[in-house]
């Protein structure tokens, strides 16, 4: 396997992690991912947490296989794209808590732009069969 493989399997199973990870977090605690849900979005905020979460696990599940991991990546972007909105209002609604928190609220903003990029790097180097 050579150098460039080897980052590209690894870039792979972190993306994997991230959102399989973050995915879960969706479902043992929704109430942290609730109130930054839009409310402009249609029906209860506990169902919109559930469903990114869902599609989080999804595309994790498809990036990890080989074969999907085009597909997943192309997802994976298209998902680090849809939940800007809920960061956007993160940072907003966390404008009056402390500067940590302040903090990590505004750096969700701009980290939207290379988890699109790795997900898209992701999904070059899928077998896409």
């Amino acid at each position: 396997m050579g150098r460039q493989a080897g980052s590209g399997q690894l870039a792979a199973r972190a993306l994997v992690a991230l959102l399989g990870g973050a995915g879960v977090m969706h479902f043992a605690a929704p109430e942290v991912f609730d109130p930054i849900v839009p409310r402009a979005l249609p029906g209860r905020a506990r169902t919109w947490t559930y469903l990114s979460g869902a599609a989080e696990v999804g595309c994790a599940g498809l990036v990890a296989a080989p074969r999907t991991r085009r597909v997943g990546g192309r997802l994976a972007a298209l998902l680090f794209v849809a939940v800007f909105p809920a960061n956007v209002k993160m940072a907003w609604d966390w404008r009056t808590q402390s500067m940590p928190q302040r903090t990590v609220a505004c750096a969700r903003v701009p980290l939207q732009i290379p988890l699109v990029l790795w997900a898209l790097r992701v999904a070059r180097q899928g077998d896409g069969r």
